[in-house]
């Protein structure tokens, strides 16, 4: 069984800040891949689009390494994405479009993948979306800021 956890975020600002995104993907309980990157900074970067761009990014590496064919659950602490995934909620617009048509795209590459929400506290690549952004943020010399408190 394949355990993904994957968070983004977009700060200091959303829409408009700098987005990121981490990722963790577990085989019958052991760690095999981690990813902590930068999706892009600008009028363009949403939160929603971070979420997306790490969903992305764990179905590609994934699909790369042949476990298309495994039980996959995939863990995200965005209500809007999980139940977008699951056909619950339409997508009616917004800067994360076209990240949610590859999602979509690749999620039916799999044979049995389901979505499942969690609360942030639970989500184990909160902190790799924070990491990414706070290198970035130390390489162009700025002090990272967020917008509001978020739990340790």
């Amino acid at each position: 069984m394949i355990m993904v956890y994957f968070d983004g975020l977009c700060e200091p600002k959303n829409p408009g800040g700098i987005a990121t995104y981490g990722l963790l993907i577990y085989l019958d309980g052991d760690k095999v891949h981690e990813d902590a990157k930068v999706v892009g900074e600008g009028s363009q970067m949403s939160n929603n689009y971070a979420e997306y761009a790490g969903l992305c990014a764990s179905l590609r590496w994934l699909i790369e390494n042949g476990l298309r064919g495994e039980r996959i659950t995939i863990h995200s602490d965005s209500r809007l994405l999980v139940n977008q995934m699951r056909g619950l909620w339409r997508c009616h617009g917004g800067l994360y479009v076209e990240k949610f048509i590859e999602a979509r795209e690749l999620a039916k590459r799999f044979d049995k993948i389901s979505f499942a929400w969690i609360p942030r506290e639970l989500n184990e690549a909160d902190a790799l979306s924070r990491r990414a952004y706070e290198e970035y943020c130390r390489t162009k010399g700025i002090e990272p800021k967020y917008m509001a408190k978020r739990r340790a």
